[in-house]
C-alpha cells in the first residue's frame, strides 16, 4: 500500500506574518490531534515568508479522502490561509511512493 505525500507551497504576505504563524500553529494543532492527520508546515530556509504545507497520507484511499474528511472548522482555518497568500497564489503537488 503505497504512501501518498501531498505538498502546497505557497508566499504569505509580509504584513500577515504574525497571523499567519498564529493561524497555522492552531491548524497544525486541529489537524493532528483532533482530525488525527499527520500534517507539518515548512519555512523555506533563506526564504522569508514562503511555506510548504506537507500531508501524508498512509493510502491512496486515505489522500482521496483528505478534502472528503476536513470539518467545517479546519476548512475555515484553511480558507483563512489562502487570505494570506500572496499574488503568485499557491502550488499543488502529490507523490505517490513507488519503492
Amino acid at each position: 500500500m503505497p504512501r501518498v505525500l501531498f505538498t502546497i507551497s505557497y508566499g504569505i504576505k509580509p504584513e500577515a506574518h504574525a497571523a499567519y504563524e498564529a493561524l497555522v500553529a492552531k491548524l497544525k494543532n486541529h489537524l493532528t490531534s483532533v482530525a488525527g492527520k499527520n500534517y507539518s508546515v515548512f519555512e523555506v530556509k533563506g526564504k522569508k515568508d514562503q511555506y510548504m504545507e506537507l500531508f501524508i497520507a498512509e493510502s491512496v484511499e486515505e489522500f482521496d479522502a483528505l478534502e472528503d474528511n476536513l470539518d467545517p472548522e479546519s476548512e475555515a482555518m484553511i480558507a483563512q490561509i489562502e487570505e494570506f497568500t500572496d499574488a503568485n497564489g499557491m502550488k499543488y503537488t502529490t507523490y505517490v511512493e513507488k519503492i
